[in-house]
């Protein structure tokens, strides 16, 4: 019998196993970067090379710590995996409306007919 992906693959539990696989994450950027820009040496890739890594990095943070943290307290980031999967849960869902900040009122609290 095959094991399951998911049995076979723990949590990391080291810090200095964490601390490894950060450095290599950067160590694999960094050269790629490099290897990029070597082979095509302009400000113009340059500038669209840090445009993209900028932007994943946002779409990163806004993935696992803005839902959670601004728009639904009730979700835990646990990959880019498990936030596709909360989209769709989401899509197909309730259609409930989603938390407003304290002190802001919907159309229909506010006595606006839609």
């Amino acid at each position: 019998m095959i094991p399951r992906l998911k049995d076979a693959m723990a949590d990391l539990k080291s810090a200095t196993l964490i601390y490894a696989k950060g450095l290599l994450f950067l160590l694999a950027g960094l050269l790629a970067a490099t290897l990029l820009i070597a082979e095509r040496p302009t400000i113009r890739v340059v500038l669209l090379l840090g445009l993209t890594v900028w932007c994943f990095a946002r779409s990163y943070y806004f993935a696992f710590y803005v839902i959670e943290h601004y728009v639904d307290p009730g979700y835990k980031f646990a990959g880019l995996g498990s936030f596709v999967r909360y989209l769709f849960r989401r899509r197909g869902g309730s259609g409930a409306e989603m938390p407003r900040e304290p002190g802001e009122f919907s159309s229909t609290e506010r006595g606006e007919r839609s």
